[in-house]
């Protein structure tokens, strides 16, 4: 992964490899862009700091892109499914809106109070209690305690 991202920045900045990977390794070990452009330009091939600045931030990008990745293709992959044409798709993908849009299908999504009462069951609950406010709540709500379905109590129902 790290060649290829060396080699992609390369190509994008028409530099060589080498330069890059002696950039990136000064820039992992710590040191700014400005005291790379101007001290260590023997070690850079003589990149200016226009050509670091852009190198940093490709390079921040790309690796944010790449752990994105692992993190969505493993998430798929759990979910059981990742397909090879999906996969293929994942790993083609070139920036991060087109990763994300990918992964829209498959991201799981937030359950609301309302989506979990449905799931236990007391829809029915909410529809009496709506359509005749003469009924009294909790005598009501009695009759939908379910242990099984997260429902412990009439207040819980509630």
């Amino acid at each position: 992964m790290a060649n290829t991202l060396t080699q992609r920045i390369a190509e994008e900045l028409g530099v060589r490899t080498n330069q890059v990977d002696a950039a990136v390794q000064l820039l992992d070990d710590g040191a700014t862009v400005p005291f790379v452009a101007r001290y260590r330009k023997e070690a850079t091939g003589g990149l200016d700091d226009t050509q670091l600045r852009q190198l940093e931030e490709r390079l921040g990008y790309l690796r944010e892109l790449e752990e994105r990745r692992d993190t969505i293709i493993s998430t798929i992959r759990e979910q059981g499914q990742l397909s090879d044409s999906l996969h293929q798709a994942l790993q083609t993908a070139d920036t991060k809106q087109r990763l994300e849009d990918l992964y829209l299908p498959y991201k799981k999504k937030r359950r609301t109070k309302g989506q979990i009462a449905r799931e236990g069951g007391l829809e029915p609950l909410a529809r009496v209690l709506v359509s005749d406010p003469s009924v009294d709540p909790h005598t009501r709500a009695a009759d939908y305690v379910n242990a099984d379905a997260g429902v412990a109590d009439a207040d819980a129902a509630l």
